[in-house]
């Protein structure tokens, strides 16, 4: 649990210090917990997006070992996520079709590449709609969980948000691995573009 904190805090704390030095010069800004944040799924979610979008779909049933998730499997589990994180920022809430709720995961993980990415940009701008909901009061608001034997129990929703972020982190090291693998960059290592002006 202590390495959990540590890692929640590291997570917030830098963030929210480059967003105090951009402050410092702009004047403060509202909401600099939920500002990190949303920049830091923001960046995952796209580092997701363009990381799939570079796999051929003939890796898309690439696994390294048969214990682990093909990259088409990771497709559909990452959308799928993505609803039930998002779906506990507010009251903005996903309405899915049938297909994505009844079929199951390792189907689904054999859907095409672009059905499969379509459905993740259609998760991904969910969540971006759902993160509008959020400032750093809402953060603290409880949220119920439901579990096994109909208890219930009450959890801020910071828990979804943060796990959405570490949610995230986990899959684009796990699919950068993959990608390596198989000979391809992942999108953080490629070669920056200078910045304009420089």
């Amino acid at each position: 649990m202590k390495c959990i904190r540590a890692v929640l805090l590291l997570g917030i704390a830098v963030p929210i210090g480059s967003v105090q030095a951009q402050s410092a010069a702009s004047g403060p800004q509202p909401n600099p917990i939920t500002a990190a944040l949303r920049g830091r799924t923001a960046g995952l979610r796209r580092n997701i997006a363009q990381a799939f979008d570079s796999i051929p779909e003939s890796k898309f049933g690439y696994k390294p070992t048969p214990a682990q998730l093909s990259i088409g499997y990771i497709a559909q589990h990452v959308a799928e996520d993505n609803y039930f994180f998002c779906n506990n920022f507010g009251d903005k809430k996903a309405t899915l079709p049938d297909e994505d709720t009844s079929t199951p995961d390792s189907v689904k993980a054999q859907w095409p590449r672009e059905k499969l990415i379509a459905k993740l940009k259609e998760s991904n701008n969910f969540c971006d709609a759902a993160m509008a909901q959020l400032d750093d009061g809402k953060l603290a608001e409880t949220v119920t969980i439901h579990g096994p034997n109909n208890a219930t129990r009450e959890v801020p929703r910071a828990n979804f948000v943060v796990g959405h972020a570490l949610d995230l982190a986990d899959h684009y090291s796990q699919l950068a691995n993959y990608m390596r693998l198989n000979g391809i960059l992942p999108p953080t290592a490629l070669p920056r573009k200078p910045r304009s002006g420089n």
